[in-house]
């Protein structure tokens, strides 16, 4: 074999590994992109006598985002819904209570509600949250966003924000 072959055959070698490493890293990225994608999210909801604010996790499970604001009577085909496009690992309901943890005049609903809940999804489990100061944490986030007073007013907006403050406080745990 002379000099140039040896050559060739040690150039073939290296863009042969370096196409193998490449394969292997492509193939590792979308493994995780498939993952990310399929992963199942964490739901939060800020049960209302008349409307319930939504939110969800990122796949990963790291950033707490509202999704929208559903009229409570249409909450339960909402989720049913919103099941079947999304996978969800875990339900996070706020629970109301007062600042000394006895029961508010909405806990015996949001009980009721959370029957209801692991009736109708018997397969994902349900986690309560305290809800406690909730609502007035959002009017603050709210206020700092510097989201307009007329807006702020929009109830339907502070629930979202309430959801999505009772699931960062339980992913924060």
């Amino acid at each position: 074999m002379g000099l140039t072959s040896k050559l060739q055959v040690q150039n073939k070698l290296k863009v042969g590994n370096v196409v193998h490493f490449g394969n292997f890293f492509f193939h590792i990225f979308i493994s995780f992109i498939f993952a990310v994608l399929y992963m199942a999210r964490y739901l939060a909801i800020d049960y209302g006598k008349k409307r319930s604010g939504i939110a969800v996790s990122d796949p990963l499970k790291i950033i707490a985002t509202g999704l929208c604001t559903v009229d409570t009577a249409a909450l339960m085909d909402f989720l049913k819904r919103y099941i079947q496009q999304e996978a969800v690992e875990l339900f996070v309901v706020g629970m109301p209570t007062q600042w000394d943890d006895s029961d508010t005049h909405a806990t015996p609903l949001v009980r009721a509600f959370i029957l209801d809940l692991q009736r109708n999804f018997p397969d994902i489990p349900v986690k309560t949250v305290d809800e406690w100061g909730t609502s007035r944490d959002a009017l603050r986030t709210l206020v700092q966003s510097g989201v307009p007073k007329m807006k702020r007013r929009n109830k339907a907006l502070l629930d979202e924000v309430s959801a999505t403050i009772i699931l960062h406080e339980y992913m924060s745990r």
